[in-house]
């Protein structure tokens, strides 16, 4: 690629595009402010932002079984079943009446990553009076602001300035002096194939984005880019320094500051590469394909590329403290589903990507040994009307879920469901404030509860905003997830205990499964296998006859694919 080729790319956004695996991110915050004391992070967290693009159908995701009547009664054309093999499938039988939901028969990757206590379901997230616009309820969101607030920066911004601020004013000369020692890594990662997005900028920064079109020419374009001998540049000499008569100008400081990205860049493309080769690959498989009905352009999955790639990335030492990856096609005016079936179609399809993918994603976190550091959630400007239109879509609305991924996150549903009675006149969902989550809540309690910021510096970073309002979100405790999954898998005391002849045994699982049940001596052999069938959700009992048994101590197990679990029994 030209010299001239590489500046024509080069645009006033907040980072520097590129590919890896021909998927195309940007880095973000190479600037003094934001990058000089990077090794001054609190911790070693991580988060990463799904946005979904359009507006998402949260209410054909998270159904309120308590309404299903008033729920199907509004959308009878997009509804999903209550009945047949493509129901909604029930998401957890511990929640009270006013939380019970059913999850689209496309969520069951979310479904089993809840039952292992890794799931957190936000309802109604939005703000007061939510805009219908897809740009300016964007550029809320990633403002951190209300609806009526000014929005110049982005909170995610915000908060990668004041966390890494503090150097006693001295700053390193940007781009010359960076990446640095404390700070080999971009603070920021978004995966896009546009503009980087508001929520990363913040007041004062200097933009800058370089896009190519795979990993190959990017690494080729910064290290093989050759003299200067573009007409652009003429008056440029051959060290890379504005013309003498230029200084003090302007140009001449725009000049350099373009030279400088190039260099920069450079670096950054080298470091991103070296950490990319060194997290190397896992077994795990990222679903490619949604493997049912719906529009040819919904079929591919357009983020499991991107969502290994960072696990790669963190894998092999990536210090990047925020990631976002963009996905499309949420604004289903029309056709959502397919007429035949309310349960596929491109909303399925799309529904599948997000929930396969981070079921994959979470599973290659765990193969790495770096689960616990990372945090994913998910954002979307707004949700679609609860009353269905004639074209088998939805328009645009107001409040939908957000969704939580990690294992160091309190499982389980926040929020009560929404009241459909209040949709019955406009279609459209309550956004007055009693009857939403504030979607700046769950932003504070990942700021406070996550990357462990001040609460004095939260109303700069979502501005107007009060601190204390925060969501049961984190528990650095094992005995919360401990007592999630006990509750919903539980292997019963045999009866009786001692066993002369017969035994009664006794569980509950969570979600329809592959059961065993297996007794061993205490060395570990297996000795019979008591239950080897597929079971449904709810309370099961069964009868074994242990005649023949020899007189001892036994380890009877009940394993799922969620659990493995096992108790004492011993035998006369």
């Amino acid at each position: 690629m030209k010299r001239r080729q590489f500046l024509r790319n080069t645009s006033l956004f907040t980072a520097g595009t590129f590919f890896l695996e021909g998927t195309a991110f940007k880095q973000l915050y190479g600037f003094p402010q934001v990058q000089a004391l990077a090794k001054a992070s609190k911790n070693d967290r991580i988060l990463v932002v799904l946005q979904l693009h359009g507006g998402n159908d949260g209410l054909n995701q998270t159904i309120p079984i308590n309404q299903y009547a008033e729920y199907y009664n509004l959308r009878p054309n997009i509804a999903i079943s209550d009945t047949g093999s493509r129901k909604y499938i029930k998401l957890d039988n511990f929640l009270p009446e006013d939380q019970q939901l059913g999850v689209h028969p496309d969520m069951l990757p979310l479904k089993q990553m809840y039952d292992l206590g890794k799931v957190n379901i936000i309802q109604n997230a939005g703000y007061e009076n939510m805009n219908g616009s897809h740009f300016k309820g964007r550029d809320i969101w990633f403002g951190g602001v209300g609806y009526n607030d000014p929005i110049t920066s982005g909170w995610i911004g915000r908060f990668l300035e004041m966390e890494f601020e503090g150097d006693g004013g001295v700053n390193p000369k940007f781009p010359e002096d960076f990446p640095n020692s404390d700070m080999l890594d971009p603070l920021g990662l978004e995966f896009s194939g546009g503009d980087v997005s508001l929520g990363f900028h913040t007041e004062d920064t200097i933009p800058t984005a370089i896009s190519i079109p795979d990993p190959a020419s990017f690494f080729d374009l910064v290290t093989t880019l050759p003299g200067y001998d573009e007409e652009i540049l003429k008056s440029i000499d051959n060290r890379g320094f504005p013309p003498a008569n230029l200084n003090g100008s302007l140009y001449a400081e725009e000049l350099k500051w373009i030279l400088g990205i190039e260099d920069g860049t450079d670096d950054y493309a080298k470091r991103l590469q070296e950490v990319y080769k060194k997290g190397g690959a896992t077994s795990i498989d990222y679903p490619s394909r949604y493997p049912l009905s719906a529009p040819s352009g919904a079929l591919n999955n357009p983020i499991a590329n991107n969502f290994k790639i960072i696990a790669q990335l963190i894998g092999g030492g990536c210090k990047t403290k925020v990631y976002m990856v963009r996905m499309g096609g949420f604004d289903t005016h029309v056709n959502q589903v397919e007429r035949y079936d309310n349960s596929l179609g491109g909303h399925a399809a799309l529904t599948y990507h997000i929930f396969a993918t981070m079921k994959a994603f979470q599973e290659d976190l765990k193969a790495r040994g770096v689960e616990g550091q990372v945090v994913t959630v998910t954002m979307s400007e707004f949700g679609r009307r609860a009353k269905s239109n004639a074209s088998y879509g939805s328009d645009h609305g107001t409040v939908a879920p957000m969704y939580v991924f990690g294992n160091k996150i309190n499982p389980g549903v926040i929020g009560k469901n929404t009241n459909l009675t209040k949709a019955q006149g406009s279609g459209n969902l309550s956004d007055a404030a009693g009857d939403i989550t504030d979607y700046r809540t769950v932003f504070n309690t990942i700021l406070q509860d996550w990357f462990e910021v001040d609460p004095s510096k939260i109303p700069i970073i979502l501005p107007n905003y009060n601190a204390s309002l925060t969501v049961p979100l984190f528990n650095e405790s094992l005995t919360p997830l401990d007592n999630f999954l006990n509750e919903r898998y539980r292997l019963e005391d045999v009866f009786p205990n001692p066993v002369v002849k017969e035994a009664h045994f006794s569980f509950y699982i969570n979600t329809a499964s592959h059961v065993k049940v297996v007794l061993r001596d205490l060395r570990g052999n297996k000795v019979a296998t008591l239950m080897n069938e597929f079971k449904n959700e709810g309370q099961h009992t069964f009868i074994a006859d242990l005649v023949n048994l020899r007189t001892g101590t036994y380890v009877y197990s009940l394993e799922t694919n969620q659990i493995k679990t096992s108790k004492k029994l011993i035998k006369l």
